[in-house]
């Protein structure tokens, strides 16, 4: 008997300022814990997990963690091409990250054209905000932007994991409801969206819920 791996695996990229979360938040989503040194990522980091929607379908996320700084613009926009979603992450804490977030989004359209992304628009480093540190980004503001372009939106913190699987299930189940309605197509030569593969009767599921990260620079 073959049972499948994973059903469809989906490539998305985080994009965003540099220092503002988007490392830690992977590293939450995929190791479960919070990187308390987290090094500026230089080029671009790969990290994958597998997750269902909510009919069951499993689906692997191939995860890119971008650099935010300048000097990496040449390495990430190759990045962009092949993903099927984009993660627009900014701090809360941080009105410039935020004000950056229509550069980071017309940047990620032009570079995945002729494919429409699936964007979500995620602040980091809620955890702050409790402890006393000033928002510079109002709940009232962020509706507005998500309302604007008709995207999903939400406060994490990768610190205490809150809303850290709810942001990245919240983006699968869009590009899986967009293959449903066939809006999406597999199409070769585009790796944003692949088909699974199928696994022997015993396979240990587990085996593959995580790899771990690659760098990749200049």
């Amino acid at each position: 008997m073959v049972e499948p791996i994973f059903d469809y695996q989906f490539r998305l990229i985080l994009i965003g300022d540099s220092t503002v979360g988007k490392s830690s938040l992977l590293k939450y989503f995929t190791d479960g814990k919070f990187a308390e040194v987290s090094d500026p990522t230089v080029g671009v980091d790969f990290f994958a997990r597998l997750i269902e929607v909510k009919d069951g379908t499993r689906i692997k996320l191939q995860l890119w963690d971008t650099a935010g700084q300048e000097r990496f613009r040449s390495i990430t926009k190759s990045y962009y091409r092949n993903s099927v979603g984009a993660l627009l992450v900014y701090d809360i804490c941080n009105r410039t990250s935020f004000d950056n977030i229509p550069a980071w989004m017309l940047e990620a359209k032009r570079h995945i054209e002729p494919h429409r992304p699936v964007f979500a628009l995620v602040g980091c480093k809620l955890d702050l905000i409790r402890v006393g540190a000033a928002r510079e980004i109002s709940e009232e503001e962020v509706k507005a932007f998500a309302d604007k372009h008709n995207i999903f939106s939400i406060e994490t913190s990768a610190r205490t994991g809150l809303n850290v699987e709810e942001a990245f299930a919240a983006i699968t189940q869009e590009v899986y409801n967009r293959i449903q309605s066939g809006e999406y197509k597999l199409e070769d030569g585009w790796d944003g969206i692949k088909t699974g593969f199928t696994r022997p009767s015993g396979f240990d599921f587990n085996l593959v819920e995580a790899e771990p990260a690659k760098s990749t620079c200049c």
